[in-house]
């Protein structure tokens, strides 16, 4: 009976879901960014499942059902762009460049710690889509030989961090520029960060949407002509 309980692919859905309502109401009431809803999640399905021997391959029977629908979340972001369509069309070239730099600063990056630290290539190939949406994350991890494990893991800690801290630094540093605000948001922290920048507004919602999308699309181009 416990086996058939945990390998239903409700099982897998039914824990993400509670756990993500669990994790969206404790940040709600602590008022805490430490406290991001996803991060929140992520340790009470982990938790459970070493709690109660749960095999990752059953809460994946739904777990990838939900996975399934990412893509198609992401592509539902192109609405906020179009509303704000007019904001693209008069900052294009910022946009464009802004997204690059983005793009070649985290590839960098990747490239430099892992020379400092003597990283495997294989690691080295696993972290260098870090900072771009998932899809397209595993994507360019499995052109290059990549572990995914590694490759989704990497995507989330960037991810969140961004989350978490984006709207921070954005203070830290007094940066008032919706378009900015956005552009960072989306840029260094894709899908999660631009979840916040459409908390902070329509606009940054909208730029971050389009910083994610160029990233991307940047990263993937890039990584494939340099490193293959």
């Amino acid at each position: 009976m416990k086996e058939l309980i945990f390998t239903s692919p409700f099982f897998g859905i039914a824990v993400s879901i509670f756990a993500y309502a669990l994790g969206v109401a404790i940040n709600k009431k602590t008022k805490i960014a430490l406290f991001n809803p996803l991060l929140i999640s992520y340790i009470i399905i982990i938790a459970l499942m070493l709690a109660l021997d749960i095999p990752l391959e059953y809460y994946n029977n739904g777990g990838d059902i939900i996975d399934m629908f990412l893509s198609p979340a992401t592509a539902v972001l192109a609405i906020t762009v179009y509303r704000q369509r007019h904001v693209l069309k008069d900052h294009l070239a910022a946009v464009i460049v802004g997204s690059a730099a983005g793009s070649v600063t985290s590839l960098c990056t990747v490239f430099l710690l892992s020379k400092a630290f003597n990283l495997e290539e294989i690691i080295f190939n696993s972290l260098l889509s870090k900072g771009i949406t998932t899809p397209m994350a595993i994507a360019v991890s499995e052109s290059l030989g990549g572990i995914e494990a590694i490759t989704v893991l990497a995507v989330i800690v960037t991810g969140v961090g961004g989350n978490i801290f984006g709207p921070v630094l954005i203070r830290i540093f007094r940066i008032k520029s919706e378009i900015a605000q956005g552009m960072a948001l989306g840029t260094a922290s894709h899908a999660v960060g631009t979840s916040r920048a459409i908390e902070l507004g329509e606009v940054q919602g909208a730029l971050s949407s389009i910083a994610l999308v160029l990233t991307g699309i940047i990263t993937v181009i890039l990584s494939l002509i340099v490193f293959v």
